[in-house]
């Protein structure tokens, strides 16, 4: 059995690996709905940091818990459709490793929140 990608190596693994990403880029933003806003919001947001922000800690901060969420999403999608694959059927296991997926996405949400919502109260009432 051949593993796609065995035996490339240098800059060769590492262009088919970024094909590979940006065909999981593609894929997320094609099939979720939950990373389609999530991306929206980051567009947003993004630029936004570099005004709210005061320093270059405070934006990689800001930048870094909106890229987080985005990175969650990505994992609590790829556990979904590994879960689907398995099976349709309802099992404990599978609504576990859905919700606990869903838990982990709330939870980069809340911290990417809280982030930005002490920044702007430090940038703006402070």
């Amino acid at each position: 059995m051949s593993i796609p990608g065995q035996g490339r190596s240098g800059l060769d693994r590492v262009l088919h690996a970024l094909g590979y990403s940006l065909q999981g880029l593609h894929a997320a933003i094609r099939n979720e709905s939950a990373f389609r806003q999530e991306t929206a919001a980051a567009v947003v947001l993004l630029p936004l940091a570099l005004w709210v922000g005061r320093g270059w800690v405070e934006i990689a901060l800001l930048t870094g818990a909106v890229a987080l969420v985005l990175i969650v999403e990505l994992m609590n999608t790829a556990v979904e459709a590994v879960v689907d694959r398995v099976s349709y059927e309802q099992h404990d296991l599978s609504k576990r490793a859905k919700d606990v997926g869903s838990a982990a996405v709330f939870l980069s949400i809340l911290l990417c929140t809280g982030i930005w919502a002490a920044a702007i109260y430090h940038r703006f009432f402070a």
